[in-house]
């Protein structure tokens, strides 16, 4: 857990942190719990159309019907995909975005949340 002071910042602003506010930073306003500091917890997500685009490729590779409910908590498994189902998936995310998703982060998206996620940051790693 990163712990930053106020008025610092997170290298990585997408990477979820912790945020240490201390007393000292908000006097008399009564914001603080008993600790003298309050946590506020910090994440970057995935642009609302890029799940949904991410949902729609889904959709379309696992055959789902349009009325099938898909979240971003959705795991490819729980929808019915098998590893070949997942890696077409991956594939036709590849093709969509035009990016190269690596085996190893490939391995590691079991949602379409994840897959967003990394999509989001692989196109801002090519484009900088």
């Amino acid at each position: 857990m990163t712990r930053l002071e106020y008025g610092q910042t997170s290298e990585d602003a997408c990477e979820a942190t912790n945020l240490i506010l201390l007393r000292r930073s908000f006097p008399g306003q009564g914001l603080l719990s008993n600790n003298n500091a309050f946590h506020l917890r910090v994440s970057c997500a995935a642009k609302p159309e890029t799940v949904d685009k991410v949902c729609s490729i889904v959709r379309k590779q696992l055959a789902l019907p349009e009325t099938s409910e898909l979240t971003p908590e959705s795991k490819f498994a729980a929808l019915g995909a098998d590893s070949l189902d997942t890696v077409e998936i991956i594939m036709t995310l590849e093709e969509e975005f035009s990016i190269n998703i690596e085996e190893d982060n490939a391995q590691n998206i079991t949602t379409v949340q994840e897959a967003a996620d990394l999509i989001e940051d692989l196109v801002v790693k090519q484009q900088s």
